[in-house]
């Protein structure tokens, strides 16, 4: 029944030849462990980006010196610690703790000694029958020392010192008598005195200093018991105020009969022998003060649902910031953990989107990065590192979420091209403004500094362009501020007298303008960790006077000399096509240098009517000995420390070619021996590669094999270089060399005509002078 079997067209038959459903495919693919490990890198670092950004939780959105038109309710019941109400609580507080006096070891000693020294007084008193006999230790407690030019002090008695002392010393009596009499009184004394000796006397002078007054509380540390703390006025422990008539001491006169008529004397001797006991005790004072801090509760606000938290038309300042952080945290504590995961796996479902759209363009666009793990990783890190530090610097009072954006897009710019730092920018700015609930405005302001971060720098060809960009920055996030105040404000006359949006819009152009510093303090850094070279770099190797082009110079002139053509004619060529041309001019200059090491191999450095070297040799060693300058100019740059990009054109520059003139030789030779005709291995002959990767290698790869070329023409005629340079081209197109980069058929025949005009200049023909003779 042919008449009813449908007809496969082209498409069917394709389809056909797929095997498998597409988790099959899919399956295939992951079976790989080099995708399988970039995709764990890529999971690792995304969960790694959610929990910086803290994706269970909703953001909190308001930021100093924002506005609130319409005002702020209420949206729960809430309370917070007003922390200005309990610092006043804790200062009256701690303002009402007395301060600790504790009694001196020398101090407590003198008051024990106080009736013995009294008894010696009293007993010496009695024993004389004249005043001079007195000595001056009596004299001083007692207060009868007088004074006068030029006479010894104790020799003149105060002038009513003489009647106090023979007052004194009739009251004491006979000396037979004085002795029991005395001991009397000293028993007296010694009641009388028992409160100085329990609770100590203070110092005027300390008084003073602490700015106490009478009537103030203090404690006293027991003598007893140290962990026991009485409390005492200030007046009961100052010596005059007890010794007044309505003190401690002073209304207790009466009751010693001994002593009542002898008070002024013996208050005088009180005053003048009684020493300060009481010392501060700044430790204790603070150990109290301490804990009385840390007893005062916590004075708390009360909110209700509904009331007026912000009024409308207020600007948001530290307090009604905290009282909408008391909001937010009351808010987010009864939110249920079902919720948070609801909330966990939206964002990162979001998040896998917005990474699929980044690693698609990765894919079709960067293979170098994506297909690189180290890159990758270094790539991926510093997008997630960047977006959570992003996140939390935009808090105040930094505000600086625009100072690792700003830095990681130029960065990206100098190391990869400005499209990606263009979606990488737009993706970490996007990130950060949603996670920290901020509006469509401040996404415009920072994606249009990181705009203006990443327009300029197609080149750097010097440190102070990156410190231009970064004012040019600067200047695009101020301007651009104020345009989005503008558009948004109701109230245009606020705007020009509005303090807080002129603190914001200068403080965060200040950070953008800091960028371009840090990146170009950091380019060495930035160079090493993602392999590239910047300009600046490239202009500092492309001078003459580097070891490794001095050393190229002295042992192959011939190779320098085709260097340096080969430079001209792939710079101009590389431009033309929209590529780097300054790197690949820099890549010429050292594409060859692993021919220093045997320069007697290559024609170049050859001189004319010399033998040359390979004719001793078979094809497969001479071969061997070509092939192989170029994995020895790729350890010559690795040793003077060339960066990766400019030993990518060394080992790059020849691709897989093929050594045609010692394979030919080799053939003719198999040929000659027709046992042996099929033992000439094509590999054998052929560079060990790899193929360019990038358009500057393979624009180099062409203008190489052309200037070679072009010195073996008899007669460069225009036509015949163009020839040559066409067929040449061609050949390594249809070879493959260019499979591997992205020059496109287009640019290549741009290529060409670039090299055709360059080597018709350099060749070009000259007039004869009649005088001229030929050599």
């Amino acid at each position: 029944m042919g008449f009813f079997v449908t007809r496969k067209t082209r498409t069917t038959r394709t389809v056909s030849l797929k095997t498998g459903t597409w988790a099959a495919r899919l399956g295939g693919r992951l079976s790989h462990g080099d995708v399988a490990l970039r995709l764990a890198i890529c999971l690792s670092f995304l969960i790694v980006l959610v929990l910086g950004i803290a994706g269970w939780r909703s953001p909190f959105p308001h930021r100093l010196g924002d506005d609130a038109p319409n005002g702020i309710l209420a949206q729960i019941d809430f309370d917070r610690v007003n922390l200005r109400k309990t610092d006043l609580a804790r200062l009256e507080r701690e303002n009402r703790v007395p301060p600790v006096f504790r009694n001196s070891v020398d101090g407590t000693e003198k008051l024990q000694n106080l009736s013995s020294e009294l008894r010696t007084h009293l007993q010496e008193i009695a024993k004389i029958n004249s005043f001079k006999e007195l000595s001056a230790d009596t004299r001083s407690a007692f207060g009868w020392l007088g004074g006068g030019v030029g006479t010894p002090l104790e020799d003149v008695p105060a002038p009513d010192a003489l009647a106090a002392w023979k007052q004194l010393r009739d009251s004491l009596g006979p000396v037979k008598t004085a002795e029991d009499k005395i001991e009397v009184l000293i028993g007296e004394f010694n009641q009388f005195t028992a409160p100085l000796r329990r609770s100590g006397i203070l110092d005027p002078a300390e008084i003073a200093r602490k700015e106490l007054r009478l009537e103030a509380d203090i404690s006293v540390v027991s003598k007893e018991d140290e962990d026991q703390i009485q409390a005492f006025k200030v007046a009961d422990l100052l010596l005059n105020e007890m010794l007044k008539a309505t003190g401690n001491l002073g209304g207790q006169w009466k009751f010693y009969t001994e002593l009542k008529p002898r008070q002024a004397v013996l208050e005088r001797w009180l005053q003048n022998r009684v020493v300060p006991t009481l010392k501060f005790d700044d430790v204790a004072t603070n150990q109290k003060v301490n804990e009385e801090r840390l007893k005062t509760p916590l004075v708390r606000d009360v909110y209700k649902r509904g009331a007026l938290l912000v009024a409308p038309g207020t600007v948001l300042d530290e307090e009604t910031l905290e009282i909408l952080k008391a909001q937010y945290d009351a808010t987010e504590s009864q939110v249920p953990y079902f919720e948070r995961g609801v909330r966990l796996l939206t964002v990162l479902a979001l998040l896998i989107v917005l990474w699929g759209m980044n690693g698609y363009h990765l894919i079709r666009n960067e293979s170098r990065l994506a297909t690189n793990v180290g890159r990758l990783t270094v790539y991926l890190a510093a997008v997630t590192v960047t977006t959570v530090l992003g996140r939390w610097l935009s808090f105040d009072p930094w505000r600086a979420e625009a100072v690792p954006i700003l830095c990681v897009v130029m960065i990206l710019a100098i190391a990869y091209n400005q499209v990606l730092a263009a979606l990488t920018g737009f993706s970490m700015t996007l990130i950060v403004t949603l996670a920290n609930g901020r509006s469509v405005g401040e996404f415009v302001v920072l994606m249009s500094a990181v705009a203006a971060s990443i327009v300029p720098l197609n080149q750097v060809s010097n440190r102070m362009k990156l410190v231009k960009v970064g004012f040019w920055a600067a200047v695009a996030y101020f301007l651009v501020t104020w345009g989005v105040n503008i558009v948004e404000s109701q109230q245009l006359g606020r705007l020009w007298t509005d303090r807080n949006l002129l603190t914001t819009s200068l403080q965060g152009a200040g950070w953008s303008f800091l960028t371009g510093f840090l990146v170009s303090g950091g380019l060495p850094f930035i160079e090493k960790l993602f392999g590239v070279v910047t300009d600046i770099s490239l202009l500092e190797l492309s001078d003459v006077s580097h070891p490794l082009l001095q050393e190229l110079v002295q042992r192959a002139p011939g190779t320098y000399s085709h260097s340096n053509g080969v430079a001209t004619i792939a710079e101009t060529a590389a431009d033309a096509i929209g590529a780097n041309g300054l790197l690949c001019r820099v890549g010429a200059y050292y594409h060859d240098v692993g021919k220093m090491l045997k320069p007697q191999y290559f024609v170049e450095n050859m001189v004319a009517g010399q033998v040359s070297r390979h004719e001793s040799l078979n094809p497969a060693m001479s071969a061997l000995v070509i092939i192989g300058h170029v994995k020895d100019g790729a350890e010559l740059a690795r040793q003077h420390n060339i960066p990766e990009p400019l030993i990518d054109f060394i080992e790059q520059h020849h691709g897989t070619t093929l050594v045609e003139y010692f394979f030919h030789a080799a053939t003719k030779q198999a040929e000659s021996k027709p046992d042996h005709r099929f033992e000439v291995q094509e590999s054998t002959y052929r560079y060990p590669g790899p193929r360019p990767q990038s358009r500057e290698a393979a624009v180099l790869m062409v203008a190489d094999a052309v200037e070679g070329a072009s010195r073996t023409l008899a007669e460069p005629t225009p036509r015949r270089i163009e020839t040559l340079v066409h067929e040449i081209a061609m050949k390594r197109l249809l070879d493959g060399q260019f499979d591997e980069c992205s020059l496109t058929l287009g640019e290549l025949a741009v290529v060409e005509d670039s090299l055709t005009k360059s080597l018709i200049g350099i060749h070009h023909g000259r007039i004869k002078y009649p005088e001229q003779k030929t050599a």
